[in-house]
């Protein structure tokens, strides 16, 4: 086992990787950044490294200064966590070269599964089923028009190096596809360096189902079950349940069965998620595969009793996997809730600023990954994101009442939080009954926050006072004017 982990990354994956790593009696090393010059996540080091970051670009995305702080602190492994160089072929490569233990797949596997289009042509000749669409990159309008003319809209287009929403746009007529290719292209270039496309059929109103799988060295491998994660806006998920609500124990298992033969046939070793859409008449289609941990990976976690760092580091290091397939069972629900700093009133927009209180229940049924507390500031050059709340429940009603009583009992102050909206998703009938698909807040949330009904006629009357209200210092002003105009004509005739 590994003595010293770099942690190249901040925020709560950055506590939950240095909580896992202590508790395996490996020193953890952060790095501290003058943006976040007193972050909780530094309170978890065993040894801080003070850098000034580069008003150009992160710490966290700088290949060689990572290598560098290895090498002179002498530590024998990177963890990456989630976002930054998570998913970069080239710190893991770099780390190959340097004798560093890049904690996560080797960067063949990267490289092959971060590309849309690689990844996609893998699962058309391992006979996983794929949408139908372009068979090559897209690098030109005029194949983007061949391609969309081909297939038949509605399509999607999609960057092949893009993630985390990024590059992707719907289009539903041949009218809208210059102007889409345009935004496609330039967003493309402008997150990942890389303009070409891919363009698929595009699947109206699925479920976003994803596969966790863990693979060691040594050629064994195993699926943890699958993560629902259709509560998407402009495609990011913003809650996640597990298990799945409609899938039956034969989907279940022939969709992990293929996660887990797509990772063998690229000798995939560690965590990693295959994720899949899944029409209305239960059809599957292979969509992407992100080869790191992902955000929702603790209700994973809570429905099967494994630490999954635990044993993506154990992995990586080439230890055997220590449970088969058999071993591994689903016990319970959970539903994570990824609370913001933003103000679901006006889009969504972020909403930086400290955290003047927030606390949140004690009890069995709730989990917490934070990397912040109060007094603490949500800097507006990283993610919004404040915690990660993990609620689990012996079945999914349970799930839900425990996440509602949850989110009417926390405090946060201080700055605006998505928790309005979870509070809207989790009382809707929709959600409930567990019918919900991609389109749910689109097409079926009229507002992203939650009021009762006597809370509703409450802000019409008030609405409707503050109308009257403006409506009678118009007038007051109106008549006013018109005096004064009717005065100053008659001093004019008096004199």
């Amino acid at each position: 086992m590994i003595k010293s982990l770099l942690i190249a990354n901040r925020g709560e994956i950055a506590i939950r990787i240095a909580q896992t790593a202590s508790d395996m009696g490996i020193a953890v090393y952060c790095i501290q950044t003058n943006r976040e010059a007193n972050a909780l996540y530094l309170d978890y080091a065993d040894e801080i490294i003070s850098l000034e970051e580069n008003p150009n670009g992160s710490i966290f995305l700088n290949v060689e200064e990572l290598i560098r702080i290895c090498k002179e602190n002498k530590i024998e492994a990177i963890h990456p966590g989630y976002g930054f160089l998570s998913e970069s072929p080239y710190l893991a490569s770099r780390c190959k070269d340097e004798d560093i233990l890049f904690i996560g797949p080797d960067e063949k596997a990267i490289y092959t599964m971060g590309n849309k289009g690689m990844a996609r042509n893998l699962a058309l000749k391992s006979n996983i089923p794929v949408l139908e669409g372009s068979t090559s990159n897209i690098t030109n309008f005029k194949d983007a028009k061949y391609w969309a003319d081909k297939i038949g809209y509605p399509i999607i287009m999609k960057a092949v190096a893009g993630g985390g929403g990024k590059g992707m746009r719907i289009v539903r007529s041949s009218d809208e596809l210059e102007l889409m290719y345009k935004l496609v292209v330039n967003e493309a270039k402008s997150a990942f360096n890389d303009d070409s496309l891919l363009i698929e059929k595009y699947v109206e109103n699925p479920k976003h189902i994803e596969i966790q799988i863990l693979a060691d060295k040594h050629g064994n491998a195993v699926h943890l079950y699958e993560r629902e994660c259709s509560i998407q806006r402009k495609h990011q998920k913003l809650m996640e349940e597990a298990p799945s609500t409609v899938l039956t124990n034969e989907l279940r298992n022939k969709m992990g069965e293929m996660a887990l033969y797509l990772c063998k046939k690229i000798k995939y070793h560690t965590l990693g998620t295959v994720e899949f859409l899944v029409d209305k008449d239960m059809n599957f289609y292979f969509l992407e595969m992100n080869t790191r941990v992902q955000v929702e990976h603790p209700i994973t976690e809570c429905i099967t009793g494994i630490n999954l760092i635990e044993q993506q580091i154990k992995t990586a290091v080439g230890e055997p996997l220590e449970f088969k397939q058999s071993d591994v069972k689903i016990k319970g629900w959970a539903i994570e809730l990824r609370v913001n700093a933003e103000d679901v009133q006006a889009d969504f927009s972020p909403t930086p600023g400290i955290i003047d209180k927030m606390q949140f229940p004690d009890c069995s049924y709730l989990r917490v990954d934070t990397g912040f507390e109060s007094g603490k500031l949500i800097p507006p050059s990283y993610d919004s994101m404040i915690s990660k709340l993990i609620i689990t429940g012996n079945d999914r009603q349970e799930a839900i009442e425990n996440a509602i009583a949850i989110i009417d009992n926390l405090v946060i102050k201080g700055v605006k939080t998505t928790i309005p909206f979870f509070k809207s998703v989790l009382n809707h009938p929709d959600y409930i009954d567990g019918s919900y698909n991609t389109s749910f807040i689109s097409e079926k949330l009229d507002k992203p926050y939650y009021q009762e009904q006597d809370e509703e006629k409450a802000a019409a009357i008030m609405a409707l006072q503050a109308y009257l209200k403006e409506n009678q210092n118009i007038e007051k002003n109106m008549v006013h004017e018109d005096s004064s105009v009717w005065a100053s004509k008659m001093r004019s005739k008096l004199f």
